[in-house]
């Protein structure tokens, strides 16, 4: 099985680049998509540009429709210089 790879999302920016991204290697035209969330072209478009304005649910919608699902994770804090990590040395 391919490794899926993962794409962290940390801005709205990031979440739009990436919203178009897998609509255009799932080869759906931006209509496609409108048609299947009961939306026009325009709309889509819209919410294709400027995803912060979408509401979760319309989102998740999408990312379904996609074929994409979202992981949440804490992040890990960026280790401190001279400081070992746990189970590891520092170099």
């Amino acid at each position: 099985m391919k490794e899926q790879k993962a794409y962290p999302v940390r801005t709205a920016s990031q979440l739009s680049a990436l919203l178009q991204a897998y609509r255009k290697a799932s080869g759906l035209t931006q209509t496609e998509v409108a048609r299947r969330l009961g939306v026009t072209q325009q709309t889509f478009s819209a919410l294709e540009r400027n995803a912060a304005k979408a509401s979760a649910e319309r989102l998740f919608e999408l990312l379904g429709i996609l074929g994409v699902e979202v992981v949440l994770r804490q992040r890990q804090p960026p280790e401190a210089p001279g400081v070992a990590s746990p189970g590891g040395p520092s170099w």
